[in-house]
């Protein structure tokens, strides 16, 4: 036998020790109570099972923890199947949790009471954090299961009530393993698209342990964070869940929830009319007023004598304006006369004509000589006859 070896390094006996352990526990159910629970960033869960003389570390995977319907957390009394093994750099042994479920909805109830109570103090349940839900809602999505009973019955009310709505489905499970995550996320989804005027989060009745993915927190933060008014409508009368305390609304089955949202095409069309009604005979109302009125300030002398004083005025504009423009005829006829006859007088003193008359301009430097006693007889001047031009010198040669 093995065990007949002189001495084993540590690393054999662990081996020999994990080897035994997984051989003769490799699929075993224990009853505990979670204690020090951490969700890894890894999404490995690592806690540790205890009762009052023992404990045991656990460790359960990412992927296999994905079928856990609940959220763990310290306290809560539950049942996991798994394997003892060793973790040899540690030297301790642990159990490999493949399964888990509560031990009784006894610790759901608790896990649900401890949840709801930290919610609360955040203020997720607080009236003013609500948003008002539309009264007449054009567009309305969906999240629920795309089968079953719930989601033929919303689209049968939308249907007989409100047949002009537009309804947008993203169909999640509605329970178990990976539901609260796809709830959240499709949420999240709406919000993205922004297409919807109000969000209804439904599913039918069944128990706790059923109901349980509308009790996780990740849904509850979901709701609370959306921009756009969440209504429920989970399970029924008596059921309820964190999600229906978070929502904007909380309506007491899936059925309820379209009832509630959306109004009768018959009170929409009675409404119609009663506000067609309503505008008009506000219309003739104030036409009427306002006829009375014209007609009674009109016949009034106080309307009358500003309107005489209006026309008067206007009569001795328009005298003011036809003596304007014959003064102003007069004054151009009498302008354009002067400036021919000024024309005239200028051509008559035209040089050029007076030279054809046989006279001489005489220019000396760069002025006319206009008397002989400014002609200086020592310098050279110019006689300009109207067909040459004579330099005379000053020595009287030219």
């Amino acid at each position: 036998m093995i065990l007949q070896k002189e001495f084993f390094s540590v690393g054999e006996i662990t081996s020999l020790i994990k080897d035994t352990l997984e051989k003769n526990f490799s699929d075993i159910s224990v009853i505990g109570e979670i204690s020090n629970f951490k969700s890894h960033t890894s999404g490995h869960w690592y806690f540790t099972l205890k009762d009052s003389v023992a404990q045991i570390s656990c460790t359960m995977w990412k992927g296999l923890n994905s079928y856990v319907f609940f959220t763990p957390q310290d306290g809560m009394k539950i049942i996991v199947k798994g394997r003892i093994t060793v973790y040899p750099p540690r030297g301790n042994y642990q159990m490999d949790v493949r399964s888990m479920q509560p031990a009784g909805t006894g610790d759901l109830q608790l896990a649900f009471e401890a949840l709801k109570n930290k919610l609360f103090q955040e203020g997720l349940f607080d009236e003013e954090n609500k948003q008002e839900i539309p009264d007449m809602p054009e567009k309305v999505g969906l999240i629920t299961s795309k089968e079953g009973a719930a989601v033929r019955d919303m689209f049968s009310v939308a249907k007989r009530r409100f047949p002009m709505v537009q309804l947008f489905l993203i169909p999640v499970l509605v329970q178990g393993a990976g539901a609260a995550e796809q709830i959240a996320a499709a949420i999240d989804e709406m919000n993205n698209i922004n297409e919807v005027d109000v969000i209804v989060i439904a599913r039918g009745g069944g128990s706790i342990e059923d109901l349980w993915c509308f009790n996780e927190e990740i849904v509850a933060r979901a709701i609370y964070r959306s921009g756009i008014p969440v209504v429920t409508g989970i399970g029924h009368e008596i059921d309820f869940t964190i999600a229906d305390f978070v929502a904007d609304l909380r309506a007491a089955t899936p059925t309820a929830a379209m009832e509630i949202i959306l109004p009768e095409q018959d009170e929409v069309v009675n409404y119609i009319s009663s506000v067609q009604e309503s505008i008009h005979d506000a219309v003739i109302d104030n036409i009427t007023e306002y006829r009375d009125t014209i007609t009674d300030y009109l016949s009034s002398r106080s309307f009358s004598l500003p309107l005489d004083r209006v026309r008067q005025s206007g009569q001795r504009l328009d005298y003011e304006t036809m003596r304007f423009n014959n003064g102003f005829n007069t004054f151009f006829k009498s302008t354009a006369t002067s400036i021919t006859h000024i024309v005239e007088k200028i051509k008559l003193h035209d040089p050029e004509k007076i030279k054809k008359k046989g006279f001489v301009l005489v220019r000396q430097g760069d002025k006319f000589v206009g008397r002989g006693s400014d002609l200086s007889e020592n310098k050279a001047f110019e006689m300009h006859f109207f067909d040459k031009k004579v330099i005379v010198k000053d020595n009287g040669k030219s």
